[in-house]
């Protein structure tokens, strides 16, 4: 079982994370959000999930100062890489992996999956630039499930299709940002989508959408 904690600026986005981390071997073993809600805590826990940038840096000093002998790993979401790359780098920890924002649940799972085992994983666009070569996405993908799309989902891929942001999209539907992000980790989980432009060509071929 991987314990997770979770350190995010909203209830909303953490009960968010906390509904997508809930498997059969994962267990959220607590939340906050500030950083150093979590460091009493820090002995009991495998990999700690933080879903905002700004404090990273608050959380990378916590556990500077308290880990001592505890191995602990973390997973940043974030939508750049650099920042994240170079704190979570500074840090002696088992294992890290940064994910973009709109994450799928498949992928964020896999993500801490990965950190808790030692392991150290980087969105494509920043492998490229260290290996110097392409990465075939094709390799990365995840199946897809055979679970059909919401209504209020198929409504979030019609707008992906148009090219709307996850903010014009909040504002159409009149919902928040942060659900909209959720609609679409599960758009991409249920449609096994890598990415936006992904998520609606598999919408456009299973006939969900036209463009």
């Amino acid at each position: 079982m991987i314990r997770v904690f979770v350190i995010a600026p909203t209830p909303m986005m953490r009960a968010g994370l906390q509904t997508m981390l809930t498997t059969a071997g994962m267990q959220v073993v607590g939340e906050a959000g500030e950083p150093a809600s979590f460091a009493a805590v820090m002995p009991d826990i495998d990999v700690v999930v933080v879903a905002e940038e700004k404090v990273l840096e608050e959380v990378a000093g916590t556990i500077r100062t308290t880990a001592g002998g505890t191995t602990i790993a973390m997973v940043v979401l974030a939508n750049s890489d650099e920042y994240p790359a170079a704190v979570l780098r500074s840090l002696s920890l088992s294992g890290w992996s940064i994910v973009p924002l709109d994450v799928s649940t498949a992928r964020l799972q896999a993500a801490i999956v990965a950190a808790a085992q030692g392991f150290v994983t980087i969105p494509a666009p920043a492998a490229e630039r260290i290996l110097g070569q392409r990465v075939p996405v094709e390799a990365m993908k995840i199946d897809s499930t055979d679970e059909p799309l919401t209504l209020r989902e198929r409504e979030v891929l019609e707008m992906l299709s148009r090219g709307l942001s996850n903010k014009m999209i909040a504002r159409r539907l009149t919902i928040s940002e942060h659900t909209v992000k959720f609609h679409v980790s599960s758009i991409y989980t249920k449609l096994g989508a890598a990415s936006r432009t992904d998520a609606v060509s598999r919408g456009v071929r299973r006939g969900l959408i036209t463009l």
